[in-house]
């Protein structure tokens, strides 16, 4: 069974998609069946000055943009007879959504590193900022809660810290970004003449933007304490936004740009109310599409933009999101050493029946959805002498299972529509111990695709359409291909039991820290 076919393929066009993700940047092309038929891809430093903080370096994230981009265009020509970068009709971008970042206009120079999402150095500031009203302060207007998480209280924060910065951003000389503004303005020139846009799907995770009117809200703006110079014009996920002024790629429409997770839900197709898909990464992000209505979340969901096709109304979600999931995986081989390739996790977790009584609840960096907690940290629960670490790396899949279902749950209670199947894409899908595990602890078919990548290629989808590369969404959802399925197999009084056992050990993880400790 493979996820992602090479063989040549005939000729193109073509479309390519940019994905600047947390730990890689890479470029993917894309034919016209949404096959993949070139790759390249690169990582870049995750930099940890202290507890809580997480950068990285923008500039060396645009010099690894170009560099996957011309080494894909290189592939494509060494795999595909008579291919010309030429053949590729346009470029779509998708993105780590909330990380946040800012440059001198003049000169292109990042003013700081970028702050990542994971970053939680705003808490403070974001409970100063919810006043005497909390987390719900702005939660109306942007469907968001007040947490570190999001990007606007992010740019105060440089803004603040960063001298002089404030005043060069009053002066007009300081442009904001997520890193899908920074790669579009570079790709389109950068200081000669760079588009400085952003798309409504990246613009409702700053806590800025109104979702009805999908405008930046002044009145929200002004008490965050960002200036409106600095943000950029915010348009539709799928239209030409500018030409590329690259080498490799000379004038090519710069035609979609969708958050990561946005960008998936469009990847997998899920076009109709009701459907949901569940990125397995370095976090985990399951969106629900919920249509042209946002629905608000009393049941710890964001609300958020889907996506919004040229002039058409723009299509809304429920979005959970967990912290940590890949990145546990990624803890349990680089920290603690328990493995030494993330894949041995299955083959260790595998050799036990079950969890021996173990729950591993990982809140590095506090809780997300639904709970909102910044105060959590991880637990290991239900430790006796009999657990070993096989057992502990059970505990670990299951944790991303557990956290899954407490989306699910939660998107029934503010929707009332019940996730009937569950589309799975992201690295972690290739773990076939999880995706079994997934389908029993939600009670539901988990299926995966063909195209495992489908961030890059809703990006690609997203791009094409602008373009009339692709007709219509009608298209893209004949393109959809099941590549694998599980069903539950597990006893409901059992799945109960321990669903009890995990929400005890999700309890034992907050208010770990004090209002002191920051």
């Amino acid at each position: 069974m493979t996820d992602t076919p090479t063989s040549s393929h005939g000729t193109g066009p073509f479309i390519a998609a940019i994905d600047q993700g947390t730990t890689s940047s890479r470029c993917i092309i894309f034919d016209r069946d949404g096959r993949i038929v070139a790759v390249d891809q690169k990582e870049h430093e995750q930099i940890f000055p202290k507890p809580g903080w997480v950068e990285h370096d923008a500039a060396e994230i645009w010099t690894n943009v170009q560099e996957v981009v011309a080494g894909a265009i290189t592939k494509a020509g060494q795999d595909i007879a008579g291919f010309t970068p030429s053949d590729v009709k346009a470029i779509g971008i998708t993105n780590q959504r909330e990380t946040t970042m800012l440059w001198d206009k003049n000169t292109g120079e990042p003013v700081h590193n970028a702050l990542v999402w994971q970053d939680t150095r705003t808490d403070a500031l974001c409970r100063e900022l919810g006043r005497n009203v909390g987390q719900d302060r702005f939660r109306r207007q942007t469907g968001l809660p007040l947490a570190s998480y999001f990007a606007g209280p992010k740019v105060r924060w440089l803004l603040d810290n960063v001298d002089g910065l404030r005043e060069r951003a009053e002066r007009g000389e300081i442009l904001f970004g997520t890193m899908d503004s920074w790669v579009i303005w570079n790709l389109t020139g950068g200081v000669d003449g760079g588009k400085h846009v952003t798309d409504v799907t990246n613009a409702s995770r700053t806590l800025l933007m109104d979702l009805k009117t999908l405008q930046w809200d002044a009145k929200i703006c002004d008490s965050i304490g960002v200036p409106m110079s600095v943000l950029p014009e915010i348009r539709s996920s799928s239209e030409v936004y500018g030409t590329t002024d690259i080498g490799g790629l000379d004038a090519v429409p710069v035609a979609s740009a969708l958050g990561d997770q946005q960008a998936a839900l469009f990847g997998q197709t899920c076009f109709a109310v009701g459907e949901a898909k569940s990125t397995y990464g370095t976090g985990t992000f399951m969106l629900m599409n919920t249509g042209e209505t946002p629905v608000n979340s009393y049941a710890g969901l964001i609300t958020t933009v889907g996506y919004r096709i040229g002039d058409a109304k723009p299509v809304y979600a429920l979005e959970g999101s967990i912290a940590v999931t890949g990145a546990l995986v990624q803890w349990m081989r680089d920290q603690m050493g328990l493995i030494s390739t993330a894949a041995e996790i299955e083959t260790l977790a595998s050799s036990v029946e079950d969890n021996g009584g173990a729950y591993f609840v990982p809140a590095f960096s506090g809780l997300f959805a639904p709970y909102w907690r910044s105060d959590a940290r991880g637990v290991i629960a239900g430790l006796t002498r009999y657990v070993t670490k096989a057992h502990i790396a059970r505990a670990v899949l299951e944790a991303t299972a557990w956290q899954t279902r407490e989306i699910a749950d939660a998107m029934f209670k503010d929707s009332s529509t019940e996730v009937t199947t569950l589309k799975v894409d992201g690295g972690m899908t290739s773990n076939n111990l999880l995706m079994q595990t997934l389908s029993d602890f939600l009670d539901v078919p988990v299926v995966r695709p063909m195209v495992a990548e489908t961030t890059c290629l809703g990006a690609a989808y997203a791009a094409g359409l602008a373009i009339g590369f692709w007709p219509d969404t009608e298209a893209l959802r004949a393109n959809w291909k099941r590549a694998a399925e599980w069903t539950p197999q597990m006893d409901a009084g059992e799945r109960d039991k321990e669903y009890k056992q995990w929400l005890k050990a999700v309890q034992a993880t907050m208010g770990w820290l004090d209002d002191e400790q920051d």
